[in-house]
């Protein structure tokens, strides 16, 4: 019987100093790659490494016979590793199979559970050391019974499992097979409460246990490994699938797109059928994004790329080229036009999109080649849409077919871009100046800066021979960034020359008024030449205002805490009304020069001119009138009410130099 009890001490010293080593080796893991599940399991063999160490002193204990409170506290010690080790298990398989994480709550009621049914086992055998029952059915039956349904549960539980791997199903066997021999012990400890049978069968448990727990652990060591390998596979396939593909819609990137064109092209027989390159764009996608949020924003590009590529025309390529920029090819007889499917595309991105319980609509402009027609080189073919599709857009037209003029104007764009991009860098563009005048002093209120191109070779340009260009090649911003410098550079230099600062009426783009950097540009211009924000006031039109709202209302209130006023110019021509104007916090509006030049003449337009002027001062505007160019337009405007004039009676637009005498005048 000795030699046995020390046999088993060694056995359960060596197992808890094994089962320790890897519980460190765990956490080590734990702590390089961070896994949830590995922590659970790191735990799990540290108690058992525990429940091993109170086993093996156990063992010492009765040998030296141990007072009564250092086998209670051994024994609870034992059960309650032995049940940690069982749940942590548990909880660890459940997290590294469906990522889940058991709640701290959740945790300490059951911790609390197997804390008290350790206690309660531990106290039962210390107050009646030798009664066989509580041995046999506490410590043995109900011990054996817990854990043989534990292991079954954990077995069923792998079972049910969709995703399995070697490691689960190894597990879920070795689980089914361990939980059925604690079943077995559990019923056999009662229907065959012999001493002999119990000591001959507790010394080969003793041994398969310790075996059992030893295999338990190399297989959490196997599954670790092969997750891992599987996480770097899956890691490999997404770099793989993101090398080809867009990471925000799923559709192809452009590289692919362009790769998978060209070997369509080269499989497709060119007798009988051709290729449809569409170039798709939406149109006034950033004010989504600004309204909505980028959230939005990316779900309608995704919900785009899905509806494209489970499209009726079965494309052959989808692939998103840039923000909101997509690639749509499809296959089709030579004699089929693209009317039908044009028509079709259109539907199937003006269908609404519902997104938190709100639906939004937008629609797109479309540009499209054929092969082998107009090409065949999928770059150029790529570049041929592309330039239909800047034709559409620019005379908004829902979709255009590539012709043959439309490269000789890209062409010709090209050349018109270096020469702005020079006269930028030259600064070859300069400003006049048209005077505006206060009807009720008489005197200057202010100028408006009108860009001139001082051309190098064709002379002094009009704004009609460039702006277009430049609004083609999306460089507004840079303009209105340009005047606005130059501004500031004039009434600067006046203020020096004359001591005297004039306010500087100055055109704004929807592009440049909606960018969030505004704001801090014009702050810093006003610091850099030691500007008054009062002298400088923005026009904006109707439209942009528009165009969105909620953006359009938070600049013109920072601006106007700022100092700065805000007009809206060519009123009247665009598509708000007057109930907005009310929410506006502008300082005056500006009417078109449409209405004022028959004014004089044309009662319709007088009653017009005068519900602005009226409606306006009831909201609390002033009103400028441009266009003005005879005594009887001027007369009457100034009977009407009208604050400010602009026009050629009163001025043309004067180079800088030729303000000066307006400006030497007191």
């Amino acid at each position: 019987m000795t030699a046995h009890l020390i046999a088993q001490k060694y056995l359960f010293s060596i197992e808890a100093i094994v089962f320790g080593l890897l519980s460190l080796w765990l956490w080590l893991f734990y702590r390089g790659f961070g896994r949830q599940y590995v922590k659970y399991w790191m735990f799990s063999i540290l108690a058992l490494a525990i429940s091993y160490v109170s086993m093996a002193l156990q063992d010492q204990s009765m040998l030296q016979n141990k007072p009564l409170f250092v086998s209670l506290f051994l024994t609870f010690t034992e059960e309650l590793g032995a049940y940690s080790h069982l749940l942590l298990l548990f909880v660890g398989v459940s997290s590294a199979t469906n990522n889940y994480t058991v709640s701290n709550q959740r945790m300490v009621i059951l911790f609390f559970t197997i804390i008290a049914l350790s206690l309660i086992t531990a106290l039962s055998l210390a107050i009646q050391n030798n009664n066989l029952f509580n041995y046999l059915y506490l410590k043995i039956s109900l011990h054996n019974f817990i854990f043989g349904c534990g292991f079954l549960a954990l077995s069923l539980y792998l079972l049910t499992r969709k995703k399995r791997h070697f490691s689960s199903i190894t597990l879920m066997i070795f689980s089914l097979i361990y939980g059925l021999r604690f079943i077995f012990y559990s019923f056999a400890s009662i229907l065959l409460d012999q001493n002999d049978f119990l000591i001959e069968t507790n010394y080969f448990l003793i041994f398969f246990d310790a075996g059992a727990a030893t295999v338990l652990t190399f297989i959490l060591l196997i599954w670790l490994q092969s997750s891992e390998r599987f996480t770097a596979i899956n890691a490999m396939r997404r770099a793989r699938y993101l090398g080809q593909h867009d990471s925000l819609t799923g559709a192809l990137n452009r590289e692919q797109a362009l790769e998978k064109l060209e070997i369509h092209m080269g499989k497709m027989p060119q007798s009988k059928s051709k290729l449809c390159i569409c170039l798709i764009d939406m149109k006034r996608f950033k004010f989504i994004n600004d309204t909505y949020g980028l959230k939005t924003g990316d779900y309608i590009l995704g919900e785009i790329a899905n509806r494209l590529s489970s499209s009726i025309l079965m494309p052959s390529v989808v692939g998103r080229l840039s923000g909101d920029s997509f690639l749509f090819v499809i296959e089709m007889p030579l004699r089929q036009n693209m009317e039908s499917s044009l028509d079709h595309l259109h539907q199937l991105i003006a269908h609404p999109y519902e997104n938190d319980n709100q639906e939004i609509v937008i629609s797109c402009s479309i540009g499209y080649c054929y092969y082998p027609e107009h090409g065949d080189i999928a770059e150029d073919l790529l570049q041929k849409a592309n330039l239909a599709l800047h034709h559409a857009e620019s005379n908004h037209i829902a979709s255009v077919l590539f012709e043959t003029g439309m490269q000789a104007s890209g062409r010709k764009l090209l050349l018109v871009e270096k020469s702005i991009k020079d006269a930028f860098k030259n600064e070859e563009f300069i400003l006049y100046f048209q005077p505006q005048l206060n009807l009720f002093t008489n005197r200057l209120e202010g100028v408006e800066a009108l860009i001139r191109w001082r051309h190098p070779e064709q002379g002094l340009l009009a704004p009609d021979k460039f702006l277009e260009n430049i609004e083609h090649l999306g460089l507004n911003s840079q303009l209105d960034s340009y005047v606005l410098e130059k501004s500031c550079q004039a009434i600067a230099q006046w203020h020096k020359k004359y001591q005297r600062r004039v306010t500087i009426a100055i055109n704004m783009s929807a592009v440049e008024f909606q960018d969030h950097k505004l704001i801090n540009k014009i702050q810093s211009l006003l610091f850099k030449y030691d500007i008054p924000p009062k002298y400088i006031d923005l026009e904006i039109t109707e439209n942009v205002v528009m165009t969105d709202i909620k953006t359009a209302m938070d600049t013109i209130v920072t601006l106007q805490n700022m100092g700065i006023k805000v007009s809206i110019d060519d009123f009247g021509t665009g598509y708000s009304s007057l109930a907005y104007l009310r929410k506006l916090p502008i300082d005056k509006i500006k009417i078109d020069r449409s209405f004022i030049t028959e004014v004089a003449i044309n009662d319709s337009d007088l009653t017009i001119v005068k519900s602005m002027i009226d409606l306006s001062h009831g909201l609390g505007k002033r009103v400028l009138a441009e266009g003005v160019e005879n005594t009887e337009q001027l007369e009457l405007l100034r009977n009407l009410g009208c604050d400010v004039v602009q026009g050629y009676l009163i001025s043309h637009p004067l180079p800088e130099e030729a303000l000066a005498k307006y400006l030497r005048r007191k």
